[in-house]
């Protein structure tokens, strides 16, 4: 029978591989417990990404505050998973494609893409999926991410806000709708306004007007309104929008109330004082940060939101005055 060591050796002993183990854990190639020595096991769930290139691709103008919400949520995801993020953007379809492209050459671990137009990134996307790379789509293309071959999807489905919006204006008992559009071809632009007729029991006109040009966007508001006093509603279909349309009902001297698609501090102010009567938040930081930990998510283990069949969806939420100080402090912070 073998004698055990007397006290105090048991306690010398213990402290002895306590060292060992705290040394370990700081030179690099040193053996744990439960880790195989093949490296099979480096990126365990839970860990870190360790060095993950993921590309966040979008259709975002320069400047549009929609997007650095996007692009902080992404951020804040990858500051978490330990990912390497790229962010690029391009509002003209062939550009943003070329931008797939890129990120695909760089051999990236994950892409991140909007699919505002989605036949020009069909080429992009199936390049991706032939190197390897997985995909996963937000903010546009609800429709289109399943077909295109997408593992997921993180967005608002366009058509329901639209219906959702149409019934909140029948319910503020508005008469004749004026729908602004500020990009032809976009998809999910076209869905809100088809939503809001198809559901609102007034009159809804479209007008197209050059979101590149803040000043021509107002303008164009203003003579519509001017050409027709009828007009009681405005809905436009971004947050930055919707304060020109305010601009525009005062240079008309219409009566028309504003309702806007999307959210950002500012607008947060003009439904606090009552200039903007509401707006559709789909909480794009929200979606930013989704897609990014998915990716992350996926690589670590092996999970797809959804079951990859159902879009995750971020809105409609509806922000008005009697809810809005709510949202006002995160707004204030840049994250809403």
């Amino acid at each position: 029978m073998n004698t055990p060591p007397p006290p105090h050796t048991s306690a010398r002993l213990t402290r002895v591989a306590a060292l060992v183990s705290a040394v370990c854990l700081l030179v690099a190639g040193c053996s744990v417990l439960g880790a195989s020595d093949d490296g099979s096991d480096a990126d365990p769930v839970g860990g870190p990404g360790g060095g993950m290139k993921v590309a966040l691709v979008t259709h975002g103008g320069k400047g549009d505050a929609f997007w650095d919400l996007v692009r902080r949520g992404a951020e804040t995801a990858a500051a978490k998973d330990g990912i390497d993020l790229t962010y690029a953007s391009d509002a003209d379809a062939a550009a943003q494609a070329a931008l797939v492209r890129d990120a695909v050459r760089d051999k990236v671990d994950g892409i991140a893409v909007t699919l505002a137009k989605p036949a020009a990134m069909r080429g992009p996307i199936a390049q991706a999926k032939a190197a390897g790379i997985p995909v996963v789509g937000l903010n546009s293309g609800i429709d289109a991410w399943r077909p295109a071959g997408l593992l997921e999807y993180f967005g608002q489905d366009e058509s329901v806000a639209g219906r959702a919006v149409g019934d909140k204006l029948d319910e503020v008992k508005a008469k004749h709708a004026l729908c602004v559009v500020h990009e032809r071809g976009n998809v999910a632009l076209e869905a809100r306004c088809a939503g809001v007729r198809k559901t609102f029991g007034g009159e809804t006109d479209n007008v197209y007007v050059d979101g590149a040009d803040m000043n021509a966007v107002t303008a164009t508001i203003a003579s519509r309104l001017r050409q027709d006093s009828s007009i009681d509603e405005v809905v436009t279909l971004g947050a930055q929008y919707g304060l020109s349309a305010v601009d525009a009902v005062e240079q008309a001297g219409s009566r028309a109330k504003v309702a806007t698609f999307d959210l950002n501090k500012d607008l947060v102010k003009a439904v606090q004082g009552g200039e903007v009567q509401f707006a559709v938040d789909q909480q794009p930081y929200l979606q930013g940060y989704l897609a990014v930990d998915a990716l992350w998510l996926y690589r670590t283990n092996g999970n797809i939101s959804g079951g990859g069949t159902a879009p995750v969806l971020t809105g409609p939420a509806f922000v008005t005055r009697s809810n809005v100080s709510a949202v006002a402090r995160f707004a204030a912070a840049g994250t809403r």
